[in-house]
């Protein structure tokens, strides 16, 4: 997690080699590794079990949705077809039954010869054929249709999965096409920086190949934590006419909220028994400070905890004057 830190003053230097602690507003950055990926990857599948024929497509091609790829042939489609030809024969041969049926009734009934029931029952099983050949008919196209492979989005094909002469089942993968527009950028977070991560918070994402950064916006926050136990995060591009490439790697950085902390210069800092502390000058002397650093920017090094705004430390020689007893105290083995 970087930090930014803008400065509120310039250092007040005194006589005695002091400086005078300044505030500090403070721009959490929450960084992470991020890359290209799909949103989602559009798979032609076979819709009924027959053989390749025709496909002459490779990965990395480009194609438009609808556009054709190739076809299946096969016993078994041919099989289908032909009962699905036949079931059409049958029902145009009932409902020609039907209406003849039903032109004899109507003529009867006008003649006084059916009662109404007679026709009524003869218009309800023509309606019937019809609505049978229909859907006979619509059996016989869908299987036409199915046997013809079609890319199923706009975009690029990335994987093959059958050749020409293969044979494919109802369901099976024949190719996968990764949509024109099905790609966003995912960053993993950790921690406590996966927690300050929200919807709508804004950043910048820098390609390491050193292309022009990117201004991002956070779209979705996926609800399943990784297995390292990492937060997958979306992005989008909030430029026009961005084209993300699959697979492009690089660094998100989001711009977190403001805080306010101080800042001290980083040599004022004294490491001691594995702690850190600074000097601070008051008009009874020096004492000792203990504090908590934060990051560190340049020449200055943010406390996060022991130190107010306007404290006077010590800069000038302070490891010593921390030190400056140590021989009085020090006693030497007899």
């Amino acid at each position: 997690m970087g930090l930014a830190l803008l400065l509120c003053g310039a250092p007040a230097w005194s006589a005695q080699g002091t400086v005078a602690v300044q505030p500090r507003t403070i721009t959490r950055d929450l960084t992470a590794y991020a890359e290209v990926v799909p949103i989602a990857r559009a798979r032609l599948r076979s819709a009924q079990t027959g053989q390749i024929a025709g496909l002459n497509i490779e990965p990395g091609q480009n194609v438009t949705a609808g556009a054709l790829l190739g076809k299946l042939q096969g016993p078994e489609l041919q099989a289908l077809l032909e009962q699905r030809r036949t079931a059409v024969a049958a029902a145009e041969a009932k409902r020609g039954a039907a209406r003849h049926t039903l032109a004899i009734t109507q003529k009867k009934q006008a003649a006084h010869l059916s009662t109404r029931e007679d026709l009524y029952n003869a218009q309800a099983a023509f309606g019937q054929a019809k609505a049978q050949l229909s859907a006979a008919k619509a059996a016989l196209q869908a299987a036409r249709q199915n046997a013809v492979l079609r890319a199923p989005a706009t975009g690029t094909v990335t994987a093959v999965a059958a050749a020409n002469g293969e044979r494919v089942t109802a369901g099976q993968t024949v190719l996968t096409v990764q949509p024109a527009d099905g790609l966003w950028l995912k960053a993993m977070y950790y921690g406590a920086r996966a927690a300050a991560v929200h919807v709508g918070m804004q950043g910048r994402f820098m390609p390491a190949d050193g292309g022009q950064p990117i201004p991002v916006r956070v779209a979705h926050i996926l609800a399943v934590a990784g297995s390292d136990g990492g937060r997958p995060v979306g992005l989008r591009s909030r430029a026009k006419n961005v084209n993300w490439i699959s697979g492009e790697a690089g660094t998100v950085v989001l711009k977190g909220a403001q805080q306010r902390a101080v800042a001290v210069p980083t040599r004022a800092l004294i490491l001691d028994r594995s702690q850190w502390w600074v000097l601070v000058h008051t008009g009874q002397g020096d004492r000792r400070q203990r504090v908590t650093l934060g990051a560190s920017r340049g020449q200055d090094t943010l406390i996060t905890h022991g130190l107010s705004a306007g404290a006077e430390i010590v800069v000038d020689d302070a490891y010593l004057k921390f030190h400056r007893d140590f021989s009085q105290n020090f006693q030497p083995p007899d």
